[in-house]
């Protein structure tokens, strides 16, 4: 009968239901347990959480555990794609193509990790995929409401990303680190907080540790420490049902040990596991900074990571960072410097080219020396801006620099200023490098300056060019005018060619900055590209298209000779966004050495850094791990 029905049909639904639960369990029992560590900031925002989070990742991995890093940003944006840099900084892209937050990038660099588009969790995805799974039953005509379904998929989210594998070995991490966006008390927070107070019963309190980070403010009338704002954001977390289990106290100077103890008293945390982390001259410090005060020792201890995970019991030798501290110290020496000027459309915020300010400063510790960075609003460069305010000043500040970057952008403002700098750098033999619109731009000006072509524009720019030196080149168009996810995005393989000129003994600079390599993963975030159909009279004029993607159709690189010019280099694809601190991107690298007149004799010290880098970061020599225990 119809009740019979019924019940069978509900008994199948749930044993689908189930089955996959009880597997994931089963597979779950015979895996070793996820540690996890969650960063959430107080008071303002702005406090250096995805430094804190990267720094606590370099030393759990300097102790030779494997991690990872995920980040959560409570806007209802789906990724970072289609936000303005003026207000959200950076759209850094992943290998995989994801657009993301910045502090992705933070991660990325700290930890040489590669990570995934679904290691950014933001409000938006978590919300389309709750209303997805609706709309297939997947709740069995359940109400469905924020608590508990919005919550548990944010939990299920977390713990499925944790045990992707982002260090380019097989098997899963040893800890994920989480960071919580925004400030606690922030309405769009809410439901991530009421999630992870639910997640540490979820994995158990033994496998979750919760650090946050506050300001710690010192008024100048005054003199003293005031603990009053971090007391209210503790407050404001304890309201939700997170304690924290250690306290990272962001001041101008060293906290003091009368501060700490208040804290301690006051915030419900042990007065040792109140931490400073004080303004030091380069972020590469705060590592050394946070062991000293023995945050690893503390997180061994919470998270049982010598049961768990094989951490050093003993801390003599256990983290490793002889190669790290070198380098960091040696920021504080540099006695040369070279002066680079960024010439760019989003100035204003030096977040919206903070990934080119760190491959520069990448480059500039391998090269020993000292980063001077002027940034020049791209729009005071232009013909039209000659009788505008600040037009002499921005072309004296490209024309003194060492070298000049010109970055990716969007939209016609700024162009023409962008297409000068490139001219002027170009007949004065200024070193060069444009990467993404700034190739574009270099395209455009030698179709202008050499051909003669003096209509040459982008069809970004002008859709009905009599010359379309640049024209759309998607690899995936949108439906409805949608913008985001229409790019040619993640990373793709650029295979460098032999030319004219490489017969003529003329070695390519693409060819020496990447060591003679053959094809090169790099990655991109760009619509338009250079015309395939008028390479062919820029190669006669002298320009060299030694880059490729594999088709030979879309131009990857482009140069002139170095008979011509001493660095004059333009990139399709965004080589910032790979670059590390003790691994810099080839392309900024050989730039940065041009800028400081070592280019390419200075390339041959590279093979030597690289290798001693390598030896100096091999773990000490340590007893054997224990094995691990299963959870």
């Amino acid at each position: 009968d119809e009740a019979v029905l019924l019940k069978l049909e509900c008994s199948s639904a749930m044993s689908k239901l189930v089955t996959p639960i009880a597997a994931a369990a089963d597979q779950s029992s015979s895996a070793p347990p996820m540690k996890y560590v969650v960063v959430t900031g107080g008071v303002v925002s702005g406090l250096g959480k995805g430094i804190t989070i990267s720094s606590i990742g370099k030393l759990l991995k300097s102790a030779g555990l494997r991690v990872t890093s995920i980040k959560i940003d409570p806007y209802l944006n789906t990724d970072a794609g289609t936000m303005s840099p003026f207000e959200h900084g950076e759209t850094f892209v992943l290998d995989d193509g994801g657009e993301t937050d910045l502090d992705l990038g933070n991660y990325e660099r700290f930890l040489d990790l590669s990570l995934t588009r679904d290691h950014n969790v933001t409000t938006g995805k978590v919300y389309a995929k709750v209303l997805a799974r609706e709309r297939q039953g997947d709740y069995l005509g359940k109400t469905v409401q924020v608590v508990p379904h919005v919550t548990q998929e944010i939990q299920d989210w977390i713990e499925r990303v944790a045990r992707i594998p982002t260090d380019g070995r097989p098997g899963a991490p040893d800890v994920c680190l989480v960071e919580v966006g925004g400030t606690v008390g922030d309405i769009e927070s809410a439901v991530f907080l009421e999630a992870l107070r639910r997640f540490q019963f979820q994995v158990k309190r033994e496998n979750f540790c919760l650090v946050h980070v506050s300001l710690v403010p010192c008024l100048g009338s005054v003199g003293e420490q005031k603990t009053k704002p971090t007391q209210h954001g503790i407050q404001e977390l304890r309201k939700v049902g997170l304690s924290p289990d250690v306290l990272v106290c962001r001041s101008a100077t060293e906290i003091e040990d009368a501060t700490r103890a208040k804290l301690g008293i006051f915030c419900h945390v042990e007065p040792q596991h109140v931490l400073s982390v004080h303004d030091v001259a380069n972020i590469y410090h705060v590592p050394l900074l946070l062991h000293d005060q023995r945050l690893d020792e503390i997180l061994r201890v919470k998270l049982e990571l010598t049961r768990d995970c094989g951490m050093p019991e003993r801390r003599d030798g256990r983290c490793d960072l002889r190669a790290w501290s070198a380098m960091a110290h040696s920021l504080d020496e540099f006695s040369e410097s070279v002066t680079i000027a960024l010439v760019g459309k989003y100035t204003g915020l030096q977040d919206s080219y903070l990934s080119v300010f760190k491959a520069l400063k990448h480059s500039c510790i391998e090269a020993g020396r000292r980063l001077e960075i002027e940034y020049v609003d791209s729009e005071k460069l232009a013909d039209g801006a000659k009788a505008e305010e600040g037009h002499a000043e921005a072309w004296a500040t490209v024309q003194n620099a060492d070298g000049v970057v010109v970055p990716g952008g969007f939209g016609d403002r700024g162009v023409e200023g962008m297409i000068a700098c490139a001219k002027w750098c170009r007949e004065h033999r200024k070193p060069y490098l444009g990467v993404c619109l700034g190739m574009q731009v270099a395209v455009v000006e030698y179709a202008r300056s050499v051909l003669g072509r003096a209509k040459a524009h982008s069809t970004e720019f002008d859709a009905e060019t009599a010359w379309p030196t640049v024209i759309f080149m998607p690899e995936a168009v949108g439906e409805k005018g949608e913008m985001g996810g229409t790019m040619r995005l993640g990373s793709r393989d650029t295979v460098l060619h032999e030319d004219a000129w490489t017969a003529r003994g003329e070695a390519s600079l693409a060819s020496l900055v990447y060591g003679g390599a053959r094809a090169v993963p790099e990655r991109h975030r760009h619509r338009y590209e250079v015309n395939p159909a008028v390479v062919p009279d820029l190669e006669k004029a002298g320009l060299r298209f030694v880059g490729k993607d594999d088709s030979g159709e879309r131009m990857e690189i482009v140069e002139l000779p170095r008979s011509v010019h001493p660095y004059y280099m333009g990139c399709q694809f965004h080589p910032e966004f790979k670059s590390r601190p003790m691994k810099a991107s080839p392309p900024f690298y050989g730039f940065v050495l041009a800028a400081a007149g070592k280019f390419p004799a200075g390339l041959t010290k590279r093979a030597s850094f690289a290798v001693e880098a390598k030896e100096n970061d091999a773990p000490a020599a340590t007893a054997p791990k224990k094995a691990r225990r299963k959870a």
